[in-house]
């Protein structure tokens, strides 16, 4: 049963909590970040990977930076971590190009799927881009 407004869930999913609602964070801040994994069923868990990472979207190849990765040694349905956030990159809003930070959490299933769930987060403040105003004649 689901509550009012609520969609219903079906398989697996990951529910996470930053530490800040916002999910706004400044370089150098700490992340402070809980997990939990639902909707398994009867499917049993193999391995839990955490990671904090930025990627870029847009026009022309796309880059990825892993800042952070731990897999569980014994994997459970819920976890947490803290990672200090780097100087750089800063999130970006461009009109060609993004860049993106996100936590990630991939789950291995015994019967040999996996499931992965990435949740975004700024890093900086830089203000999104413009497209350039045509002169008026």
């Amino acid at each position: 049963m689901s509550l009012a407004g609520e969609t219903p869930r079906h398989g697996p999913h990951v529910d996470v909590q930053f530490d800040r609602p916002d999910r706004r964070y400044e370089p150098g801040d700490a992340l402070h970040l809980r997990y939990d994994v639902g909707g398994l069923g009867a499917e049993r868990l193999r391995a839990v990977e955490h990671s904090v990472l930025w990627y870029t979207e847009g026009k022309g190849e796309e880059d990825i930076g892993v800042h952070f990765f731990e897999r569980t040694a014994t994997p459970r349905d819920s976890g947490s971590f803290a990672v200090t956030l780097p100087r750089s990159p800063l999130s970006y809003e461009g009109v060609i190009v993004k860049i993106r930070w996100c936590v990630r959490v991939r789950v291995f299933f015994q019967g040999g799927r996996d499931f992965v769930s990435e949740h975004v987060f700024d890093v900086g403040r830089v203000p999104p881009a413009r497209m350039p105003q045509a002169a008026k004649p």
